[in-house]
């Protein structure tokens, strides 16, 4: 079992879909910039959708060539149908995430799709990348697995439905979102568990809210249970429009000085991160950051090494 951990900032897609105010395009170079350079290799930029529904997004395939010239940077981009992988692989993208809701009444918010009327939908991308040649990664983002504000209770045998259906439609990878912060640890060690049984090595990477403050209890349950790739976001921006209630994401800084803490390595500074908070303190003056570490500061106990990405 690798002791690095692979951490994937989120809060350019996650984060700024979620607030009204648009982030200059210049500021969100700045971010990519300042990422990389703390050490972040794994950044969700943005989300291929009108621009019309999502005008904060409105700039992705300009956002995507400027994180390209980012030597070894993975560069993630979100899509939520065909048009928008189209859009994706034009912009020469390297992973493709598609958001596959468990919960029908999200899903329909979300993507005006049932569950596995999106799956079919995936199936379709999974063609599409085919046809330009397979090298992009194809990602079912399954959200709303631990519970939904529309629905309720989502059960862990729908989830599995839905993961058996991804992978026959061509998923390369499975992550699993706690959309809307209802997960608890039990919760996580439970689903972990049974999606396991039908995705084995394809469950990859987890995406934590810290909506009732369990993002990084969950990461540790997922940590035991081999998962070696989270989502995060600076500042702990982000949540999800059809998700009432859903605060943001497990703070980056906060995640990487708890990995650091327990010995994996992720090759990030938290200093650096720390800094990069005042990009989002300039351009998004209005919105609340979060994060126990820069409130707190680094107890003077931590020394961290940087590991090699």
């Amino acid at each position: 079992m690798t002791d690095h951990v692979h951490i994937q900032e989120v809060g350019l897609r996650d984060g700024l879909q979620s607030i009204a105010t648009t982030m200059p395009t210049e500021a969100k170079k700045r971010w990519i910039s300042a990422a990389y350079d703390a050490g972040l290799r794994h950044i969700e930029v943005t989300s291929f959708v009108p621009p019309k529904l999502l005008p904060q997004l409105a700039d992705a395939a300009q956002i995507v060539d400027y994180s390209l010239q980012f030597d070894g940077l993975t560069v993630t981009a979100l899509v939520p149908n065909l048009k928008g992988a189209e859009n994706a692989l034009k912009a020469g993208v390297h992973r493709i995430v598609a958001p596959i809701s468990v919960s029908t009444q999200h899903s329909l918010a979300n993507v005006r799709r049932k569950p596995m009327e999106m799956v079919q939908e995936f199936g379709r991308i999974r063609e599409l990348i085919d046809a330009h040649g397979g090298r992009t990664t194809l990602i079912a983002g399954l959200s709303t697995v631990f519970g939904c504000t529309l629905q309720g209770e989502v059960p862990v045998d729908d989830v599995c439905d839905v993961v058996i259906g991804s992978i026959a439609a061509g998923a390369d990878t499975v992550a699993l979102a706690d959309t809307t912060g209802h997960a608890t640890p039990a919760q996580v060690q439970q689903v972990i568990t049974a999606v396991r049984t039908v995705a084995g090595e394809r469950l990859r990477s987890m995406h934590f809210h810290d909506t009732r403050g369990m993002g990084l209890a969950n990461t540790v349950i997922a940590l035991q249970n081999g998962i070696r790739e989270f989502d995060a976001s600076l500042a702990g921006i982000g949540g999800c429009p059809h998700a009432p209630g859903a605060t943001g994401n497990v703070v980056t800084e906060d995640l990487v000085f708890m990995l650091e803490s327990m010995g994996y390595h992720t090759g990030i500074s938290v200093e650096s991160l720390l800094a990069c908070r005042q990009i989002l303190s300039q351009a998004l003056p209005q919105e609340p950051l979060y994060g126990f570490i820069n409130r707190a500061g680094l107890p003077n106990t931590f020394t961290q090494q940087r590991a090699t990405q």
